[in-house]
Formats: structure tokens, sequence, C-alpha cells
């Protein structure tokens, strides 16, 4: 049985990728930062020699919405870039021939027309309300490619996926993500009985929102045909739907019926950022969850889960 890393394995995505039923045909390693710092090279390089994975999924990373990288650009740019150069190098070193580096459709250029072609990276002005990430996903995968250009028995590749949430997402609105934030503020509101909600911006910017458990079914279907996948490949919806749509359907879904008011002096980020699934298409995958089953999904586990830890 091939064992198989996975870094930030009580992260959203990480932990996905951990619990998904396909996992079970490998030996999993899911250490705490305690165990594995990926900070610390030697933290990393003792790790990966004593446990000697066959492959790693770099899931890892300190992430966060709108807010969090404009109030943190150091910590995104330097604790990102440290993590993705520890892991890589160290599973060069140690010889660990499969990689699979997640990465982030913030790389493509802000003006750059949508849908977004891989070939798009560097190829323009980032957006500068998550710049420093972008940067260090960018770093992260560029060393990815040189690894496997200088050797190509490293097959050491990135997925990039459009914006992603599920179980395990985070809540709390300085931290979390746009979907998981608006359904706490929707929530909230309709239990205090809200009149009306804000939204930044006028709400016509377009976001494509992936539920986390089809990337971790595209993660196993990747192991399963890794030969075939691309150096980097998009993975998402194909399509997107615009801030208000996001809202509307929330407020579907939990029975909210007050109104929306927009804060045109607030930051959107880009306008649009739609995944081109050319690429994803001819590898052979496929979404599975509708944006109505999986916010579905989501508000039934805020509700279990999240409000029931308080």
């Amino acid at each position: 049985m091939l064992k198989m890393l996975i870094t930030g394995s009580s992260g959203m995505v990480g932990r996905n990728i951990a619990e998904y039923n396909k996992s079970k045909k490998y030996k999993i390693l899911t250490p705490s930062s305690n165990e594995l710092n990926l900070l610390d090279k030697l933290s990393v390089d003792e790790y990966l020699q004593k446990n000697k994975p066959d492959i790693v999924i770099h899931c890892a990373g300190i992430v966060g919405g709108i807010q969090a990288n404009i109030a943190n650009p150091v910590k995104f740019l330097v604790e990102n870039t440290q993590m993705g150069l520890n892991i890589i190098m160290g599973a060069k070193e140690r010889g660990i021939k499969k990689f699979i580096n997640l990465s982030s459709s913030c790389m493509y250029p802000r003006e750059a027309i949508n849908p977004l072609g891989e070939e798009l990276i560097l190829k323009g002005e980032l957006e500068p309300t998550n710049e420093g990430y972008a940067l260090a996903k960018i770093t992260s995968t560029r060393l990815c490619e040189y690894i496997n250009r200088e050797d190509n028995s490293y097959a050491y590749k990135t997925v990039i996926p459009c914006n992603l949430y599920g179980k395990y997402d985070k809540f709390e609105p300085k931290h979390s993500h746009m979907l998981p934030a608006v359904i706490k503020k929707i929530h909230d509101a309709k239990e205090s009985s809200q009149q009306s909600i804000d939204i930044w911006g006028d709400g016509e910017a377009r976001r494509e929102f992936m539920y986390a458990e089809d990337l971790a079914d595209f993660i196993y279907y990747a192991l399963e045909n890794f030969e075939n996948m691309p150096q980097n490949i998009n993975v998402g919806l194909g399509h997107d739907y615009t801030i208000n749509e996001y809202y509307k359907a929330i407020a579907e879904e939990i029975g909210y019926k007050g109104e929306f008011i927009h804060d045109l002096t607030k930051p959107v980020g880009m306008k649009q950022k739609r995944i081109d699934d050319t690429k994803l298409k001819e590898f052979g995958w496929r979404y599975k969850t509708s944006l109505k089953d999986g916010i579905e999904k989501i508000y039934n586990y805020y509700l279990q889960e999240v409000l029931n830890d308080k």
C-alpha cells in the first residue's frame, strides 16, 4: 500500500482529501504542525526521512478571504513561500517521485480575459488585494515545473482549483472565504430578524466556487491517471455566478426574506475569475456537486457541526 503524505490535513482541503472514500487505498499520513513544521526545513527533512512517503499532496497554507489578505500581506507571502519551498525541495532531496502541489486561481493576472487558461501565469499584473498569496503560489508552481524539466522522473504537478467551500471551512468573517462568511451572515440576520444585509460592491463581480469534496475526488482521479495529467491543470466548474446570485441562493436555502444593500465603498477584488476547463475535460474529469446541493450540504454542516460545537 502506497504511503501518501497530506500537508495541511486539518484544513478544509486536506481534511476532505484525507477522509474521502478512496483514501482507503493508501496509507495516509496526516501530521499535525507539531509533528511536521513546514516553516522549518530541518523538521521537514527529518519527517520525510523517518516516514518515507511515496506521494506528497501539499495542501497546507495560510489562507483567508479578502480582509485577511489585505491585513496580513507579509505573512501570506513569506509563510506560504517558505512552506512550499521546504516541502517541495525536501521531497525532491528524499527522492520522492510523485508530488501534487495545490495552488490557486489567484495566480492569474487581474486583467486577464476569462476563462483563465493555465498558460496565463506571469502574463500580467496580479490582483493587489491578494498579491502576496499569489506570489507564493506562483513560486511553488514554477518550482515544480523546473524540477520536472531538469529530471522528468520527478512528476511534480500543480492543481489550480477555483474557489472552494465545504466541510471544515472557517465561518468567522475576518478569516473565512466568501461562501461560509455569507452563510454565517445570513443565518445570523435571520435569527436576529435583521431587515437588511450589506454586500461589498455592486455584487456583479463573478466567482466560481466548487464543493471541496469534488476536489478530493479529482485528487484521487489524478493519482489513478497521473502520467496523463498535465503539468498544471485548472480544476473547477468551468462556469461562474455573480456575488448577488450567491447571496440569493444562500438566502433561499436559509429562508431569509430581508433585502440586500450594496456598499459601494468596499473593495471587491477581481471582477471575474473563471477557470478555463479545456484541459480538465480532456483529462476526463467533471465536478459532481451543483451549487444548490453544495449550499444545502454546507448549511446543514454549519447547523449540525459548527453551531453545536459552540
